[in-house]
């Protein structure tokens, strides 16, 4: 499995990073999804596309960097 961090834009709170967090899990092939908010980044573990992982993060409604 790969580790890719990306950065997200728009979070605010935790509210944000859990909204995030449970949307990136739910995509096939992700075992696991780190959110730093200080950061602004999403550490996910697993093999999914890039545009998977770009369209859980709009669901929740930011943006994939």
């Amino acid at each position: 499995m790969t580790t890719r961090t990306y950065a997200v834009e728009g979070m605010t709170c935790e509210h944000c990073v859990a909204a995030v967090t449970t949307e990136v899990r739910k995509v096939p092939g992700i075992s696991d999804a780190i959110v730093d908010l200080e950061q602004g980044m999403l550490t996910v573990t697993g093999d999914a596309s890039r545009q998977a992982l770009a369209d859980a993060v709009d669901e929740a409604g930011y943006v994939l960097v």
